[in-house]
């Protein structure tokens, strides 16, 4: 029987089993075996196929947003708004055939945001462009979907088709370790009880991913699907902010509506009429929790005219990197001034995490 037919027989059982507490058991060793099939599956035909999915982008900038949406909702005109880019924009479908990129520069920071074609229902399966525009997401900071007002379930399509290409939208990685051993089978630690799945469902799944020896330490409280995105290891997390554009062709009352029907928090905007545009980049830069470095070269003056706009729990080794990719090599020991360290001038290393309006020298050794 190959992959195909095993996942056809996966979901023929899961579909004839009834859902309740003498079955989830069963039913969530299904759903692991189906993913793990499903990830089979999707490996051979990149194998087979010999190319990468996805558009070659080289990101620049301090962080990146993309715009994904079903075709028409307006992100050429929003992306032209936001950054002065030139994006074809027309009435009709599929105007943008690949990824147009623009800068959004906002309070110090350079924003890379980058327009999508628009994806269809069944883009993760390979319908359309769809796996190669939702491959972009994946190295996104921020996805930014954008709705038509008239068609505010596309939500759900967009959630899902990002969901089935193993994106995770406003989610973190589950907090667990699980470190393998060569023998003495599976041992579990709790530091918190788990309420929404069986220590023996959890020993199982393990073991369907080839995890037959080790200690795992459980540190909150997870289900059966974020353990099978644990362990297959090809989960993307990114934040996300939603959009309903074109709200200058209704009222409020129909957009208070869309909000109580619609699980996200929405950012109400008009692209083409220029309504609440500020408010979104205020939202992009708040969603990208930025903070300010203020660079002092050793002997010289703080430039506090142009900050380094780097994200929030950033180390003097991500400034280095920031900088130069070479810097790190040259690295002696930096000085910092501000909220991150106990007296002005204390001396610290590449691990050290600074805070918004922190003042660093970076001190290289000798001869460098």
């Amino acid at each position: 029987m190959g992959i195909p037919e095993k996942i056809q027989a996966i979901k023929d059982e899961m579909a004839k089993t009834q859902i309740n507490k003498a079955t989830e058991h069963h039913v969530g060793l299904l759903k692991a075996k189906l993913a793990k099939l499903k990830r089979e599956q999707e490996d051979a035909k990149s194998k087979s196929s010999g190319s990468s999915i996805g558009f070659d982008i080289k990101r620049t900038g301090d962080a990146t947003v993309v715009f994904i949406g079903l075709p028409s909702v307006g992100k050429s005109t929003l992306l032209n708004r936001i950054t002065g880019a030139k994006s074809a924009v027309a009435a009709f479908q599929f105007t943008t055939t690949t990824v147009i990129p623009g800068m959004m520069e906002y309070r110090g920071a350079k924003i890379q945001i980058l327009d999508l074609p628009g994806i269809i229902k069944g883009a993760s399966t390979g319908k359309g462009l769809g796996k190669r525009v939702l491959a972009v997401a994946k190295s996104a900071d921020i996805v930014l979907i954008i709705l038509d007002v008239f068609q505010p379930y596309h939500d759900e399509v967009i959630r899902t088709e990002l969901a089935n290409i193993g994106i995770r939208l406003d989610q973190k990685p589950p907090n667990i370790v699980i470190e393998k051993t060569s023998d003495g089978g599976l041992s579990v630690n709790q530091q918190v009880p788990l309420t929404k799945m069986s220590i023996s469902l959890l020993k199982d799944i393990l073991r369907v991913y080839g995890v037959n020896n080790g200690r795992v330490l459980i540190r909150e409280d997870i289900d059966s699907e974020q353990l099978v995105d644990f362990v297959s290891g090809n989960k993307t997390y990114v934040q996300s902010l939603t959009v309903m554009n074109k709200i200058d062709l209704v009222n409020q009352g129909f957009l208070n509506e869309l909000q109580h029907n619609i699980k996200a928090k929405i950012i109400p905007i008009s692209a083409d009429a220029d309504i609440n545009i500020a408010a979104l980049k205020d939202a992009i830069y708040e969603k990208l929790d930025f903070i300010r470095i203020y660079m002092r070269p050793k002997g010289g003056e703080t430039d506090y005219k142009e900050p380094l706009i780097t994200r929030n729990d950033s180390t003097v080794l991500d400034i280095c990197n920031k900088l130069h990719r070479d810097m790190k090599k040259d690295f002696k020991y930096a000085l910092v001034w501000g909220k991150s360290v106990k007296f002005g001038g204390q001396r610290v290393g590449v691990s050290h995490v600074l805070q918004d309006e922190d003042v660093l020298t970076i001190v290289k050794n000798r001869g460098t």
